[in-house]
């Protein structure tokens, strides 16, 4: 994991950072960064990395410092260069992707954006004077589904309808995400065969979408919708690529409940997440109240950070 981390910065990240950012974040002892999860650049603010151990900020030699006054101060320039290098000088060909607050790099990192917005009947036109990038480390882990997966399939061929319940940056995109790898390719250890999945992803962070391909492995049965609202994408998929289960990520609202209920009635099976803790939590929320009463998830796992991202908490088997 820590050579992969590492290779992702040289291969995917550092190279479309402007150069006073590159040259600082290079000169970093890697092992000080082999958890990272974000590096957030805001005009005239510091650096500031996100790992799993805590936010690093740093010096323009790179050092991590704890007084910001020595702090590398970004410049509006390192911003402009550094989109300049991720769209290839192309900025106003991503339009479409930048009202959504973001756009996605090759190798699937995410990179969301801040600045000026153009707005017209309450609706996202453009961005302009970008002043603030987030950059989402999208690091897959193969395996990270291992613990559950017995729980998630029934038989050679079926699986549970599965809620997937945790905090924000608590693993549930990674969990399932190899869930989505596992069900498609099949489990040989399980006897289980692979099966067709859908995959509805709104927010290009299961498949980490570049130009319409997934990057990461999400197996060789799965269909992706990239950048699709999850409750038309669900009905779109049981439309046209007659799915055996549909996988998103973060349901929330009453159309997305109720797109949820229309599959599992149409036969398709459901593997989602959710934001929360617990599952009174999910279950106390007017738009989600129905959906779980009515029992359609068989299985509900509930992830937290108490021992890192993807520390399953519980399993509950309805």
């Amino acid at each position: 994991m820590k050579r992969k981390m590492n290779r992702l910065l040289q291969e995917n990240i550092l190279p479309v950072l402007a150069s006073n950012l590159r040259n600082i974040i290079n000169n970093i002892n890697p092992k000080k960064i082999d958890d990272l999860i974000e590096i957030r650049l805001r005009a005239n603010k510091p650096i500031i990395l996100e790992r799993v151990r805590g936010e690093l900020i740093l010096s323009k030699t790179g050092t991590i410092i704890n007084d910001t006054s020595e702090a590398y101060i970004t410049k509006g320039k390192d911003i402009k260069d550094t989109l300049n290098l991720m769209t290839d000088s192309s900025l106003f060909t991503l339009q479409g992707e930048i009202r959504s607050g973001y756009f996605t790099l090759t190798g699937g990192h995410r990179v969301g954006l801040v600045g000026q917005v153009i707005s017209d009947n309450n609706e996202i036109k453009r961005i302009k004077h970008i002043s603030g990038l987030n950059i989402r480390i999208c690091q897959e882990v193969i395996g990270a589904a291992d613990s559950v997966i017995k729980d998630v399939i029934r038989g050679r061929s079926d699986i549970y309808n599965t809620l997937i319940i945790s905090p924000p940056r608590c693993g549930k995109t990674t969990l399932i995400r190899d869930l989505t790898r596992q069900l498609s390719c099949g489990v040989s250890k399980l006897q289980f065969k692979g099966i067709k999945v859908g995959v509805v992803d709104e927010r290009s962070e299961i498949g980490g979408a570049y130009q319409g391909v997934a990057q990461n492995d999400l197996g060789i049965r799965t269909d992706l919708l990239d950048r699709c609202p999850k409750a038309k994408g669900m009905m779109l998929l049981i439309r046209s690529m007659s799915p055996d289960v549909i996988i998103t990520d973060e349901i929330g609202s009453q159309e997305d409940a109720k797109a949820l209920q229309e599959a599992i009635n149409a036969g398709v099976r459901i593997i989602t997440t959710v934001h929360g803790s617990n599952l009174d939590e999910i279950r106390s929320r007017p738009s989600l109240k129905e959906v779980i009463n009515s029992h359609f998830f068989q299985r509900v796992i509930i992830l937290s950070c108490r021992k890192g991202p993807g520390t399953v908490e519980n399993i509950i088997k309805i």
